[in-house]
């Protein structure tokens, strides 16, 4: 697995590439984030924060971070906060994303490349004003 992120004048972005088709995932705000197995809570900056849980089991290597538990250098991004491991157990792994604000956002996830997937999330920057479709 490799997680990235882009920025885009109206989102942000974060992927993760998979290299196996994905069985199954989900996307969510959560008061906090827990390892499974353990329950300890991983610490996640901003004002709030995604769970990205992806049904496919992964052992992280040191290049997966740029920091302790870090993901994604996110001191340039407008609306991501903090990319951080959150845990890989019995099969689902878990990153968590801290954004500046509860924004709306959408997941979905592209085939390939290959037999790979890619687990997709972008997040607005801001809300779009009552009856507008560009925001």
């Amino acid at each position: 697995m490799n997680v990235r992120a882009g920025r885009h004048a109206c989102f942000e972005r974060l992927v993760l590439d998979i290299d196996a088709p994905l069985t199954g995932w989900s996307v969510r705000y959560v008061d906090q984030l827990t390892q499974s197995g353990s329950g300890f809570v991983v610490p996640v900056a901003g004002g709030a924060r995604l769970e990205v849980v992806a049904r496919v089991g992964v052992i992280p290597t040191d290049s997966f971070f740029v920091g302790p538990g870090r993901l994604i250098d996110t001191s340039s991004y407008r609306t991501f906060r903090d990319v951080a491991w959150v845990g890989s157990f019995e099969g689902v792994t878990t990153v968590g994303l801290g954004v500046r604000a509860h924004l709306p956002f959408r997941a979905f996830v592209l085939a390939g490349p290959g037999d790979g997937s890619r687990l997709v999330v972008d997040v607005g920057h801001r809300w779009c004003a009552p009856g507008h479709s560009r925001c």
